[in-house]
Protein backbone atom coordinates (compact mmCIF):
# COMPACT_ATOMS: atom_id res chain seq x y z
CA UNK A 1 0.00 0.00 0.00
CA UNK A 2 1.34 3.35 -0.79
CA UNK A 3 1.21 6.07 1.98
CA UNK A 4 1.97 9.78 1.77
CA UNK A 5 3.49 11.45 5.28
CA UNK A 6 2.22 15.07 5.66
CA UNK A 7 1.71 17.85 8.34
CA UNK A 8 -0.32 20.81 8.79
CA UNK A 9 1.99 22.77 11.75
CA UNK A 10 3.70 18.95 12.63
CA UNK A 11 0.12 17.92 12.93
CA UNK A 12 1.13 15.15 11.48
CA UNK A 13 -0.89 12.19 9.50
CA UNK A 14 -0.20 9.18 7.32
CA UNK A 15 -2.35 9.83 3.59
CA UNK A 16 -3.64 7.04 2.11
CA UNK A 17 -5.15 7.53 -1.33
CA UNK A 18 -8.08 5.94 -1.68
CA UNK A 19 -8.69 6.75 -5.80
CA UNK A 20 -5.99 3.92 -5.94
CA UNK A 21 -5.61 2.04 -2.73
CA UNK A 22 -8.10 -0.04 -0.80
CA UNK A 23 -7.70 0.11 2.80
CA UNK A 24 -10.22 -2.62 4.52
CA UNK A 25 -9.41 -2.05 8.18
CA UNK A 26 -8.51 1.81 8.29
CA UNK A 27 -8.69 1.10 12.48
CA UNK A 28 -5.89 -1.51 12.13
CA UNK A 29 -4.02 0.44 10.04
CA UNK A 30 -3.95 3.81 11.81
CA UNK A 31 -2.91 2.00 14.87
CA UNK A 32 0.06 0.86 13.36
CA UNK A 33 0.92 3.05 11.24
CA UNK A 34 0.91 5.53 14.17
CA UNK A 35 3.07 4.27 16.37
CA UNK A 36 5.97 6.38 16.33
CA UNK A 37 8.47 3.36 17.28
CA UNK A 38 7.46 0.25 15.28
CA UNK A 39 5.56 2.55 12.35
CA UNK A 40 5.70 5.05 10.48
CA UNK A 41 5.02 7.69 13.02
CA UNK A 42 2.21 10.47 13.30
CA UNK A 43 -1.26 11.45 15.02
CA UNK A 44 -3.27 9.30 12.88
CA UNK A 45 -4.30 8.13 9.41
CA UNK A 46 -6.07 9.61 6.64
CA UNK A 47 -7.95 8.51 4.33
CA UNK A 48 -8.55 10.70 0.72
CA UNK A 49 -11.48 9.16 -1.01
CA UNK A 50 -13.95 9.63 -4.27
CA UNK A 51 -17.19 11.81 -3.01
CA UNK A 52 -20.46 12.22 -4.93
CA UNK A 53 -20.66 15.74 -2.89
CA UNK A 54 -17.46 17.52 -2.92
CA UNK A 55 -14.24 17.20 -5.30
CA UNK A 56 -12.79 14.30 -2.38
CA UNK A 57 -13.70 13.51 0.42
CA UNK A 58 -11.84 13.24 4.03
CA UNK A 59 -12.38 10.27 6.53
CA UNK A 60 -9.62 10.40 9.65
CA UNK A 61 -8.49 8.42 12.14
CA UNK A 62 -6.73 8.88 15.57
CA UNK A 63 -3.54 7.63 16.63
CA UNK A 64 -5.74 4.68 19.01
CA UNK A 65 -8.40 3.69 15.80
CA UNK A 66 -11.06 5.73 16.47
CA UNK A 67 -12.69 7.66 13.63
CA UNK A 68 -12.76 12.09 14.39
CA UNK A 69 -15.31 14.16 12.85
CA UNK A 70 -12.97 16.70 11.36
CA UNK A 71 -9.34 17.72 11.46
CA UNK A 72 -8.44 21.38 10.26
CA UNK A 73 -4.99 20.46 9.41
CA UNK A 74 -5.45 17.45 8.26
CA UNK A 75 -7.91 18.82 5.64
CA UNK A 76 -5.16 21.68 4.64
CA UNK A 77 -3.33 18.65 3.42
CA UNK A 78 -5.95 16.63 2.18
CA UNK A 79 -6.36 19.65 0.08
CA UNK A 80 -2.80 19.78 -0.85
CA UNK A 81 -2.12 16.35 -1.98
CA UNK A 82 -5.13 15.87 -3.93
CA UNK A 83 -4.12 19.32 -6.02
CA UNK A 84 -0.63 18.50 -6.45
CA UNK A 85 -1.21 14.79 -7.25
CA UNK A 86 -3.59 15.32 -9.85
CA UNK A 87 -6.98 14.27 -7.88
CA UNK A 88 -8.64 17.47 -8.13
CA UNK A 89 -7.73 20.90 -9.68
CA UNK A 90 -10.69 23.04 -8.19
CA UNK A 91 -9.60 26.13 -6.02
CA UNK A 92 -11.59 26.40 -4.11
CA UNK A 93 -11.69 22.81 -3.50
CA UNK A 94 -14.62 21.13 -1.80
CA UNK A 95 -14.05 18.45 0.84
CA UNK A 96 -16.52 16.32 2.11
CA UNK A 97 -15.85 15.95 5.79
CA UNK A 98 -17.65 14.42 8.52
CA UNK A 99 -18.89 18.34 9.35
CA UNK A 100 -20.13 18.70 5.71
CA UNK A 101 -18.63 19.81 2.66
CA UNK A 102 -15.81 22.40 3.18
CA UNK A 103 -14.54 25.07 0.60
CA UNK A 104 -10.84 25.16 0.76
CA UNK A 105 -8.74 28.34 -1.08
CA UNK A 106 -5.28 27.41 -2.10
CA UNK A 107 -2.45 29.58 -2.68
CA UNK A 108 0.19 27.92 -4.87
CA UNK A 109 3.54 28.31 -6.28
CA UNK A 110 5.31 26.68 -9.34
CA UNK A 111 1.90 24.50 -9.70
CA UNK A 112 2.02 22.96 -5.88
CA UNK A 113 -0.16 24.37 -3.05
CA UNK A 114 2.03 25.85 0.08
CA UNK A 115 -1.17 27.34 1.65
CA UNK A 116 -4.97 27.00 2.65
CA UNK A 117 -7.88 28.90 4.16
CA UNK A 118 -10.60 26.55 5.36
CA UNK A 119 -14.26 27.96 5.66
CA UNK A 120 -14.54 26.09 8.64
CA UNK A 121 -18.32 27.15 9.22
CA UNK A 122 -20.36 28.15 11.81
CA UNK A 123 -18.72 27.17 15.32
CA UNK A 124 -21.28 24.99 17.50
CA UNK A 125 -21.87 26.27 21.16
CA UNK A 126 -25.05 24.09 22.19
CA UNK A 127 -23.90 22.16 24.81
CA UNK A 128 -26.23 19.36 23.78
CA UNK A 129 -25.12 18.92 20.17
CA UNK A 130 -21.08 19.93 21.31
CA UNK A 131 -21.88 17.27 23.46
CA UNK A 132 -21.59 18.39 27.01
CA UNK A 133 -24.02 16.71 29.64
CA UNK A 134 -25.30 20.12 31.38
CA UNK A 135 -25.76 18.31 34.40
CA UNK A 136 -22.42 17.43 35.00
CA UNK A 137 -21.25 21.02 35.04
CA UNK A 138 -21.87 24.79 36.59
CA UNK A 139 -21.45 27.96 35.86
CA UNK A 140 -18.00 29.60 35.19
CA UNK A 141 -16.77 32.92 36.25
CA UNK A 142 -17.23 34.75 33.25
CA UNK A 143 -19.93 34.18 30.51
CA UNK A 144 -19.93 31.40 28.16
CA UNK A 145 -17.16 29.19 30.97
CA UNK A 146 -18.64 26.05 32.70
CA UNK A 147 -17.12 24.70 35.84
CA UNK A 148 -16.11 21.30 36.53
CA UNK A 149 -14.05 19.34 38.71
CA UNK A 150 -10.83 17.20 37.85
CA UNK A 151 -11.24 13.86 38.43
CA UNK A 152 -7.89 14.04 40.63
CA UNK A 153 -7.99 15.90 43.76
CA UNK A 154 -10.65 19.36 44.30
CA UNK A 155 -8.82 20.82 41.10
CA UNK A 156 -11.54 22.58 39.38
CA UNK A 157 -11.07 24.28 35.96
CA UNK A 158 -13.53 26.62 34.04
CA UNK A 159 -13.74 26.06 29.92
CA UNK A 160 -15.44 27.38 27.08
CA UNK A 161 -16.76 24.52 25.27
CA UNK A 162 -17.37 24.41 21.19
CA UNK A 163 -17.48 21.94 18.35
CA UNK A 164 -15.90 22.67 14.80
CA UNK A 165 -17.86 19.55 13.94
CA UNK A 166 -15.88 17.84 16.93
CA UNK A 167 -15.28 18.88 20.20
CA UNK A 168 -13.06 21.06 22.57
CA UNK A 169 -13.00 22.20 26.03
CA UNK A 170 -11.02 25.32 25.85
CA UNK A 171 -9.23 26.62 29.32
CA UNK A 172 -7.35 30.04 29.37
CA UNK A 173 -4.35 29.96 31.61
CA UNK A 174 -1.13 32.65 32.51
CA UNK A 175 1.59 30.43 31.32
CA UNK A 176 0.73 27.45 29.16
CA UNK A 177 4.60 26.21 29.11
CA UNK A 178 4.29 25.47 32.81
CA UNK A 179 1.27 22.89 32.26
CA UNK A 180 1.78 18.97 32.96
CA UNK A 181 -0.52 18.23 29.99
CA UNK A 182 0.20 14.53 30.85
CA UNK A 183 -1.20 14.83 34.18
CA UNK A 184 -4.21 16.95 33.32
CA UNK A 185 -4.90 15.51 29.44
CA UNK A 186 -5.89 12.22 30.12
CA UNK A 187 -8.60 12.56 32.86
CA UNK A 188 -10.06 16.03 31.33
CA UNK A 189 -10.64 14.22 27.89
CA UNK A 190 -12.38 11.29 29.14
CA UNK A 191 -14.47 13.09 32.30
CA UNK A 192 -17.99 12.01 32.97
CA UNK A 193 -19.55 15.05 31.35
CA UNK A 194 -18.29 14.41 27.70
CA UNK A 195 -20.13 11.68 26.41
CA UNK A 196 -17.83 11.35 23.34
CA UNK A 197 -14.70 12.04 25.29
CA UNK A 198 -13.16 15.60 24.24
CA UNK A 199 -10.48 18.12 22.35
CA UNK A 200 -8.86 19.91 25.43
CA UNK A 201 -7.12 23.51 24.87
CA UNK A 202 -4.89 25.67 26.94
CA UNK A 203 -4.58 28.96 25.99
CA UNK A 204 -2.85 31.72 26.95
CA UNK A 205 -3.82 35.61 25.74
CA UNK A 206 -0.96 37.74 24.74
CA UNK A 207 -3.19 40.62 23.30
CA UNK A 208 -6.49 40.84 22.31
CA UNK A 209 -4.89 39.47 18.59
CA UNK A 210 -2.29 36.58 19.79
CA UNK A 211 -2.56 33.51 21.87
CA UNK A 212 -0.25 30.56 22.49
CA UNK A 213 -1.56 27.41 22.52
CA UNK A 214 -1.15 23.87 23.67
CA UNK A 215 -3.25 21.03 23.49
CA UNK A 216 -4.71 17.35 24.42
CA UNK A 217 -5.77 15.54 21.66
CA UNK A 218 -8.96 13.06 22.21
CA UNK A 219 -7.50 9.86 20.80
CA UNK A 220 -4.00 11.14 20.34
CA UNK A 221 -2.20 12.92 23.50
CA UNK A 222 -0.20 15.74 23.32
CA UNK A 223 0.00 16.64 19.50
CA UNK A 224 1.83 20.05 18.14
CA UNK A 225 -1.38 21.84 16.56
CA UNK A 226 -4.55 21.22 16.54
CA UNK A 227 -6.79 23.19 13.34
CA UNK A 228 -10.36 22.77 14.78
CA UNK A 229 -8.88 23.63 18.21
CA UNK A 230 -7.17 26.54 17.31
CA UNK A 231 -10.58 27.77 15.56
CA UNK A 232 -12.07 26.69 18.92
CA UNK A 233 -9.46 29.17 20.91
CA UNK A 234 -10.54 31.90 18.58
CA UNK A 235 -14.05 31.58 18.99
CA UNK A 236 -14.14 31.29 22.77
CA UNK A 237 -11.79 34.45 22.94
CA UNK A 238 -14.47 36.42 21.36
CA UNK A 239 -16.98 34.76 23.56
CA UNK A 240 -15.54 35.41 26.69
CA UNK A 241 -14.54 38.69 26.04
CA UNK A 242 -10.62 38.52 25.76
CA UNK A 243 -9.82 38.52 21.91
CA UNK A 244 -10.79 40.08 18.90
CA UNK A 245 -12.47 38.17 16.09
CA UNK A 246 -8.98 37.92 14.13
CA UNK A 247 -5.87 36.21 16.19
CA UNK A 248 -2.83 34.52 15.45
CA UNK A 249 -2.57 31.32 17.42
CA UNK A 250 1.11 30.56 18.11
CA UNK A 251 0.75 26.21 18.51
CA UNK A 252 3.87 24.28 19.56
CA UNK A 253 4.39 23.14 15.33
CA UNK A 254 3.72 26.79 13.89
CA UNK A 255 1.21 29.55 13.68
CA UNK A 256 -2.04 29.74 12.02
CA UNK A 257 -4.44 32.60 11.27
CA UNK A 258 -8.07 32.38 12.60
CA UNK A 259 -10.99 34.86 11.92
CA UNK A 260 -14.25 34.56 13.45
CA UNK A 261 -16.59 36.76 10.72
CA UNK A 262 -18.97 38.55 12.04
CA UNK A 263 -20.77 38.57 8.30
CA UNK A 264 -21.18 34.95 8.43
CA UNK A 265 -21.03 33.69 11.69
CA UNK A 266 -18.14 31.27 9.88
CA UNK A 267 -14.46 30.69 11.20
CA UNK A 268 -11.52 30.82 8.65
CA UNK A 269 -7.91 29.36 9.43
CA UNK A 270 -5.37 30.10 7.27
CA UNK A 271 -2.44 28.08 7.71
CA UNK A 272 0.38 25.60 5.48
CA UNK A 273 0.46 21.58 4.51
CA UNK A 274 3.23 20.34 3.67
CA UNK A 275 4.12 17.25 2.09
CA UNK A 276 7.02 15.12 3.65
CA UNK A 277 7.81 12.00 2.21
CA UNK A 278 6.18 8.62 0.32
CA UNK A 279 6.71 5.24 1.28
CA UNK A 280 5.40 1.58 0.63
CA UNK A 281 2.72 -0.41 3.74
CA UNK A 282 3.37 -4.15 3.59
CA UNK A 283 -0.65 -3.98 4.39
Amino acid sequence: MRFTKMHGISNDYVYVNGFAERVADPTRLAIAVSDRHTGIGSDGLILILPSDKADVRMRMFNADGTEGEMCGNGVRCVAKYAFDHGLAKNNPMRVETGRGVLSLALVTKNGKVEEVTVNMDQPILDLAKIPVDREKVVAGGREHEYRLSMAQGNELVDATFVSMGNPHAVIFTPDVKSLDLSRIGPPLENHKAFPRRMNVHWAQVVSRDEVIMRTWERGSGITWACGTGACAVAVAGVLTGRTNRKVLAHLPGGDLNLEWRESDGNVYMTGPATEVFSGDWPE
